[in-house]
C-alpha cells in the first residue's frame, strides 16, 4: 500500500520521489498502524495536509454524531481511500495527454473520417 501511496503522491502533486516518501512517512506515523484515526488526535499541520490529500481523493473523512449529556457531538475520522490511491498511482494524463486516443478503436477513426468529408 505504501508504494501505491507514494506513486499517487508523485503523480497527483508532481513530487520528487524523496518528497513523496517523506509525506507518506508523515501520514503513516499519524495513522500509527490503524485503519482509521480521529481528527482531534492529529496535529493541526498534519490535519491541513490531510485536507489536501482529501481533495485529491487519497484520504476519506467520515462523520459520526453521538449524543452525550443531552448534546449532539460530531466526531470526524480519517481513513485511506484505496480507490483514489489506486487511480492516483496510475500514470497521469499530464505525462501523456494523448494516451486516451490509444483506447479508441481504429474502426471509430475510419467511421469519423467518412462522416467528416
Amino acid at each position: 500500500m505504501k508504494r501505491l501511496f507514494v506513486k499517487a503522491l508523485k503523480n497527483l502533486f508532481d513530487m520528487d520521489k524523496e518528497d513523496a516518501v517523506a509525506v507518506a512517512r508523515t501520514i503513516e506515523e499519524a495513522f500509527n498502524g490503524r485503519n482509521e484515526i480521529e481528527d482531534m488526535s492529529i496535529d493541526k499541520h498534519v490535519r491541513s495536509l490531510f485536507y489536501e490529500l482529501h481533495r485529491q481523493k487519497l484520504l476519506k473523512l467520515r462523520r459520526e454524531e453521538i449524543k452525550e449529556k443531552g448534546k449532539i457531538i460530531r466526531k470526524f475520522y480519517w481513513s485511506f481511500d484505496m480507490d483514489g490511491i489506486r487511480v492516483g498511482s496510475v500514470k497521469s494524463f499530464k505525462e501523456d495527454p494523448y494516451i486516451i486516443y490509444q483506447k479508441i478503436p481504429p474502426k471509430a477513426w475510419v467511421n469519423h473520417r467518412s462522416y467528416s468529408s
